[in-house]
């Protein structure tokens, strides 16, 4: 019980989930200012709703309103999280500079070189 009890307090979990909730609500947000973007839309090509728009019964203002929803939505997260997620962490935690790139022969190099200079 105590391991559960650990679990529900953990920092991480309580993080996910006032995430999921912010997430929730500012994803109704994002669904009105489409709206809102979708009419006016509409009202330039002559539609009153143009989410509704279905010419020949084919439901392609729906869709057309779904694919701006998630451009929004992925321009946001990019612009408001990642970014700013990416330069606090290198500005923060910096990676320390890795010997990938080196070669097997300028590794070889400079151990010789070292061993060298203590002679």
């Amino acid at each position: 019980m105590s391991g559960f009890r650990k679990f529900l307090l953990q920092g991480d979990l309580v993080s996910l989930a006032v995430a999921v909730v912010i997430a929730g609500v500012f994803g109704e947000v994002v669904k009105a200012f489409v709206t809102i973007i979708m009419d006016l839309v509409g009202k330039a090509g002559g539609t009153q709703a143009f989410s509704s728009y279905t010419p020949n019964g084919v439901h392609v203002g729906a869709f057309i309103t779904a694919v701006i929803t998630f451009v929004i939505v992925a321009a946001v997260v990019y612009y408001f999280v990642v970014v700013p997620y990416t330069k606090a962490k290198d500005r923060f935690f910096p990676t320390p500079p890795s010997a990938e790139g080196a070669t097997t022969e300028s590794l070889l190099a400079e151990i010789r070189d070292l061993l060298a200079s203590k002679q």
